[in-house]
């Protein structure tokens, strides 16, 4: 195993290995309880019906046209 020069020696290395866990936990949870996440709304499905419904409309129509 190769031997890394500024790796820290022992305990007497002064590097806490957790130290920058907790500074990003810390950081995390700075900005305290969120809010639950809003539920979408029915708009956007309602769009989406509306529009197959129309483009299934418009295909009927030129099947109808192109054999009459």
């Amino acid at each position: 195993m190769a031997h890394n020069p500024h790796a820290p020696q022992g305990p007497a290395g002064g590097h806490d290995p957790a130290g920058s866990t907790q500074m990003f936990r810390a950081f995390v949870d700075e900005d305290g309880p969120r809010p639950p996440a809003a539920t979408p709304s029915s708009g956007p499905r309602v769009g989406l019906i509306v529009g197959v419904v129309a483009v299934l409309a418009v295909i009927a129509a030129v099947v109808w046209f192109a054999l009459s």
